[in-house]
């Protein structure tokens, strides 16, 4: 019944046939989906049984993106496929892994000293905000309740799920990915517990040396940064705005504006993301192991898909995906216990942004 009935022996063939409605279908070219499949095929490939014929790699990588653009249920891809829901429950896992292990080291190898210092030059000239290494933010992914999980994955807002800490260059691409973070740990020390967190914090990211700010001979050399919202602690190497509304000093409003503009390409990121792999929009009635590795397949690809000749997908804010939930936010991501040098580095960017640093269109002072 699957070669007579299944969507891949006649939809998708028959979508090979226009552009539009692949991409549509599957979320990547025909191109891209081509190349992906060239990449991780020997992964997915099985040898035939005397009992049956194994699934071939491109129906297996067919069904696994139908999975992760659409989010519907195992038993709902099954049918389309005509293959058995526990096949679906197999395939899916077995082939996010090998689209992560397969793209993994070429689209989010963990940047180096040298590579740092491109993308604080990116963030220079893109976003004008110098020595910054990068914007990073949280997501939850909503998951129904594990059996037997407690309240291991139950977050502030009330629902269960599992979190996504992501670390975003200055064109969109993830960098550096933390997937778990269980969500009860939300409000406290998901940045704390995460290995991203553990690295920074003990200086084992490699991050290049203090340097001067563009123009500012005069102030002394500052830490290579990244850039938070205010759910994130304020520290010598990671800045946050400051808080308060109405209480702020016009120079105060400066660094904010400048730290936002640099912090909205990781909320585009998520947006472009989660508008691309729509199971993300939903509550997920799957193994949080199973989510885990999907999180970090659909982030790989997201990169892979903005490196391949025809992928530039589009920018979109998160917002614009009317009658859609993006996922939500993280809550508070550590203590704000600041440094003296936390804040000192924070009034140093300020004076820089309002002096030499200072750009026409920031708000006035």
């Amino acid at each position: 019944r699957r070669y007579e009935f299944g969507e891949f022996n006649h939809l998708l063939q028959e979508l090979r046939t226009d552009e539009s409605r692949f991409q549509r279908y599957f979320r990547l070219s025909s191109t891209q989906f081509d190349e992906l499949l060239g990449r991780i095929g020997a992964r997915i490939t099985y040898q035939d049984t005397n009992y049956r014929r194994s699934i071939p790699p491109e129906e297996r990588l067919s069904i696994c993106l139908r999975f992760l653009a659409t989010g519907d249920s195992f038993r709902s891809i099954a049918n389309s496929f005509r293959v058995g829901i526990s096949t679906v429950s197999s395939i899916i896992p077995d082939v996010v892994t090998a689209i992560w292990e397969g793209l993994v080291e070429e689209f989010m190898a963990v940047p180096g000293e040298e590579e740092w210092r491109s993308i604080a030059r990116d963030f220079t000239d893109k976003w004008n905000f110098p020595l910054c290494c990068g914007a990073i933010d949280g997501k939850h992914v909503s998951l129904k309740a594990p059996p037997n999980s407690g309240s291991l994955f139950f977050n502030y807002k009330g629902h269960h799920s599992i979190v996504l800490l992501a670390v975003v260059d200055a064109h969109y691409r993830f960098r550096v990915i933390d997937v778990g973070g269980y969500g009860r740990t939300s409000d406290g020390g998901i940045l704390s517990n995460s290995a991203f967190g553990q690295a920074l914090r003990g200086g084992k990211l490699h991050l290049p040396p203090d340097q001067h700010l563009p123009g500012a001979p005069h102030r002394r050399p500052q830490p290579h940064v990244f850039v938070a919202d205010e759910a994130f602690p304020l520290r010598r190497d990671l800045m946050r705005p400051f808080p308060g509304r109405g209480a702020l000093t016009p120079q105060q409003r400066v660094f904010n504006y400048r730290l936002s503009r640099a912090r909205l390409v990781v909320e585009d990121a998520f947006g472009i993301w989660s508008a691309q792999w729509r199971m993300f929009r939903r509550t997920l009635d799957i193994r949080p192991e199973v989510v885990e590795k999907c999180v970090k397949a659909t982030c790989v690809l997201h990169n892979f898909m903005r490196g391949s000749a025809d992928g530039q997908v589009p920018v979109v804010r998160a917002a614009a995906f009317l009658g859609e939930r993006p996922p939500p936010a993280v809550g508070r991501m550590g203590a704000n216990n600041a440094t003296r040098e936390a804040v000192e580095t924070r009034e140093i960017f300020m004076a820089h942004f309002c002096e030499e640093g200072a750009v026409p269109w920031q708000p006035a002072e």
